[in-house]
């Protein structure tokens, strides 16, 4: 095979969405530098490739440059992978890549599964007038809220990655910023349990209290609303039934208030003259 650096997408969960390319490919190049040993090694096993394999990933990275340079040096074929999906774009390899290019050595990338773009369709948040990725968010609020701020205003969808453990921190600095704009969160892509939960922020985060998540998640914030975008027509049944899925969330009255005055464009006083309208 000719050398080079060869960066190969893999899939974000399930095992036949990758490629006859990349199969092809890492059947077929000198070694396979991945993120994790482990996990590659069961895509390797599943499709039984026996290529040999060697760890690369962000603690060990800028250390191996030198002597990957050299083995490129040599005509070696080298395959790059991440654990999903494609290297370098939330996951290490970027400084690899970069090495190579400046030292010209070929750089040759085969795409393949995304979350982000899966995220995007399943989401039902597309304008097809494109997007925005914000990789993973930072660990505190923040720079979460600040991160945010950046990107408040934009006319398109936002995605990004988020831990389960730190998810309900981060739908709180979502609402702080981005009130009660809707935002999916996609777990389990391609995956036996693949869930898309869908919701204004107040409610979102009503539900993940009292539904913990699990697995990879990612995030799709609604765009911005325009300021001529049409409010949902007030009338005392859809108001009510309204107030009552919020309650059921779990919001607390308040919340639930606050939402629907902005949802419908309602002041507190007829809000509630809606509320108590018995038809």
């Amino acid at each position: 095979m000719a050398g080079g650096l060869y960066i190969c997408a893999t899939p974000i969960g399930n095992l036949q969405d990758i490629t006859l390319r990349v199969l092809e490919v890492l059947k077929q190049v000198d070694l396979i530098l991945a993120e994790d040993t482990r996990h590659t090694r069961k895509l390797l096993n599943h499709f039984e490739i026996n290529t040999p394999l060697r760890s690369l990933h962000e603690h060990n990275e800028y250390e191996q440059i030198p002597a990957l340079l050299a083995e490129l040096a040599g005509g070696a074929s080298l395959a790059l992978v991440s654990d999903a999906g494609l290297p370098a774009v939330s996951d290490p390899g970027a400084l690899l890549i970069q090495a190579a290019r400046e030292q010209g050595y070929p750089v040759t990338v085969l795409p393949g599964a995304s979350a982000v773009t899966t995220a995007l369709l399943l989401s039902g948040l597309s304008s097809g007038q494109g997007f925005s990725f914000i990789g993973f968010l930072p660990r505190t609020s923040k720079q979460r809220q600040d991160l945010l701020r950046t990107y408040a205003a934009f006319q398109h969808p936002v995605i990004c990655f988020e831990s389960p453990h730190r998810l309900q921190s981060s739908l709180e600095d979502f609402e702080a910023v981005l009130g009660t704009r809707e935002v999916a969160v996609c777990r389990e892509l391609t995956k036996l349990h693949e869930e898309v939960i869908r919701f204004a922020l107040p409610e979102l985060r009503a539900y993940f209290a009292h539904h913990p998540p699990r697995g990879e998640l990612t995030l799709v914030i609604a765009p911005a609303p325009e300021q001529t975008e049409m409010l949902e027509v007030a009338d005392a049944e859809t108001v009510q039934a309204a107030w009552r899925e919020l309650q059921e969330l779990g919001l607390d009255k308040r919340s639930v208030q606050e939402s629907l005055q902005e949802r419908f464009g309602l002041t507190r006083n007829e809000l509630y003259a809606l509320l108590l309208n018995k038809g």
